[in-house]
């Protein structure tokens, strides 16, 4: 009997091991795993703060309009980007739409210089693009690492719209961005009477690429991670 006794006291011991007692406790959850919120990205203000002064890289200035004779505008260098300073013309080019048109604009034209992942021209009056100056001996944008779905910033009056570089214009005349850019930014779109004569800054970022060309959410993504870099780096 006593040995049953033992028999059964052993059996016990066994069962309640560290273990066995372990399994047997309530399981405490797990801490929740907390991101890191995204980094903001830079203010119309800071962007500006850092194009301050220009180290002039284009051999001359460009003209705003055709009917003006002043050259005024630069291409600045920067580390990391190149920008100027000017006015904005809206471009209505690339694929038809209600409010680019041949009746909307006297000099529209079907296509554009860069085209979307299918083929197909840009669409300016839903994309975000800006225009860049065919090269020439004044610039060539290309020998500034810039090229078609390139990064852009453009400021005006506050505001920040990130975009694409999207088409191409005369030789000897610069400021000029989409029908969506204009819009964004609180500018007049119509491409017969909109647009503003000055205050617009274009900041482009050198061997940036946004990909596909008409994605502007990814447009977006790409311009504000290039801007922080371009507000530390100078």
């Amino acid at each position: 009997m006593r040995k049953l006794i033992l028999l059964a006291t052993m059996f016990l011991a066994v069962a309640l091991t560290p273990a066995a007692v372990a399994s047997a406790s309530p399981s405490v959850p797990a801490a929740p795993v907390v991101s890191a919120a995204p980094a903001a990205a830079p203010t119309a203000a800071q962007l500006l703060a850092k194009m301050n002064s220009c180290k002039q890289i284009s051999n001359g200035k460009y003209k705003t309009d055709e009917d003006v004779s002043a050259k005024t505008v630069a291409i600045c260098d920067a580390a990391g980007a190149v920008f100027w300073k000017a006015d904005m013309d809206v471009d209505c080019d690339g694929q038809r739409t209600s409010q680019c048109n041949e009746n909307t604009d006297c000099c529209y034209q079907n296509d554009t210089a860069f085209h979307q992942s299918d083929g197909k021209p840009l669409i300016a009056s839903s994309l975000p693009y800006i225009v860049v100056p065919s090269s020439s001996s004044i610039w060539k944008y290309g020998s500034s690492n810039l090229k078609g779905g390139g990064s852009c910033a453009v400021i005006y009056n506050g505001n920040v719209e990130y975009a694409v570089i999207g088409d191409t214009g005369p030789t000897a005349i610069i400021g000029e961005a989409s029908y969506a850019t204009a819009k964004a930014l609180g500018i007049n779109p119509d491409p017969s009477n909109g647009g503003t004569d000055s205050g617009v800054t274009y900041l482009c970022f050198k061997n940036s690429k946004v990909s596909p060309i008409e994605n502007h959410t990814t447009a977006t993504s790409v311009g504000q991670g290039l801007a922080a870099t371009f507000v530390s780096n100078n």
